[in-house]
This record gives C-alpha cells, structure tokens and sequence, in this order.
C-alpha cells in the first residue's frame, strides 16, 4: 500500500509566538504575512472579531498558495465584551493592565485552516479565562519595564514573567494563551490533509 500524498503547510502570520508554537508540531512550514486590515466593525464583539480576522488572515494567504494548507489565527483580549487589542506602547500597556487588575479576561484565541484547491475551510475557537490578581501601580511599572510586552494583546506574556500578574488560569489547550491552540490546529491540519504524525 502506498503512502498517501500529504500537502506542505503555510503559516498565515508573522508573530513569532505563533511560529514558536507550531515549530512544536515539528512540521515543514513557510510564513506568509496575511494582508488584512484588522480593525473591529461596529457592534462586533470580541469573540467575532477574532474568529473574523483568524479566517480572513487565512484566506488572504491561501490566496496566494492555493493547493498549500494555510493557518491563520487571531487572539483578542475580551474584558467584559470590551476587545482589548496589541497595546503597541507603555502608556496603553500601563492603561490595559490597571484596567484588569483583580478581573476576569477572557482571551479569545481563533484558529482557521484553510486549503483553497479542496474547498476545505474549517475554524474554531479556544476561550481562556485568566483571572488577574490585583496589581498595584508598581507592580504593574516593574513587569513593563522588565517584559516590555507591548505586541501582546492584553499586555501579559503567560509564557514568561507575565505568569506573575495571574491569580489562575483555566482553558483546555495550554497553547491557546499563547496565541496559537495547538491540540486545534493539529486536528484541522489533519483533516485537510497535513502530515502530524
């Protein structure tokens, strides 16, 4: 019996995070940047907007590899239906984390797979709730100046210091906070056609 024929893989997404991530998986991969204007619509709520933006980013790439399998994905912090995006500076960082210190955020974190050539399109959506332990202003000033963690949506790296502002943490991949829900991923990537195993 022969093997079956497998299709190579495109990452749909410059964050080093998510090319970190699926590294993991230890499969062959290119990066492709997806051309996507990622600002929210009206009354779109955070859940929405990323599962919007996962699929879009997607698309966008699959557009340019077309028989390839293609992962786009997108995270937006979501603090009582409020999206909180990437801060990009200390001021809106500072903003963010006074904001949720002692709440619960949930951090909404799709994944779309998409193949142009089989018509294949699936998505799905890992929420993570992370309960923030109430920060003082200092606090909050040491973790910035040390993590300067300002492409991260929610101002917070789980995977570094940013452990350290968390009181808990509960979801069902541990890749999900991270940016990029692999037990997800690998089940899509599978079913259109990827080699994980």
């Amino acid at each position: 019996m022969s093997e079956p024929t497998y299709r190579k893989l495109v990452l749909g997404s410059t964050s080093p995070y998510r090319r970190e991530l699926l590294e993991r998986l230890r499969i062959p991969f290119e990066v492709a940047a997806p051309d996507v204007d990622e600002s929210a619509k009206a009354s779109e709520t955070p859940m929405q907007l990323a599962c919007r933006l996962a699929m879009a980013k997607a698309r966008a790439v699959a557009a340019q590899f077309p028989s390839r399998v293609v992962i786009g994905s997108d995270q937006v912090a979501d603090l009582d239906g409020q999206a909180l995006g990437k801060p990009g500076n200390h001021a809106r960082a500072t903003a963010q984390l006074q904001q949720m210190r002692g709440k619960t955020v949930i951090f909404q974190t799709a994944v779309a797979v998409v193949c142009l050539e089989t018509g294949f399109a699936q998505m799905d959506l890992a929420q993570v709730k992370v309960k923030f332990r109430e920060l003082s202003d200092f606090e909050i000033e040491s973790y910035l100046r040390a993590e300067t963690p300002y492409d991260c949506a929610g101002s917070a790296k789980s995977e570094g210091l940013g452990i350290a502002l968390l009181e808990s943490i509960d979801n069902d991949d541990p890749t999900a906070l991270v940016g990029l829900p692999l037990i997800r991923t690998s089940r899509m990537i599978q079913a259109a056609g990827v080699r994980v195993l």
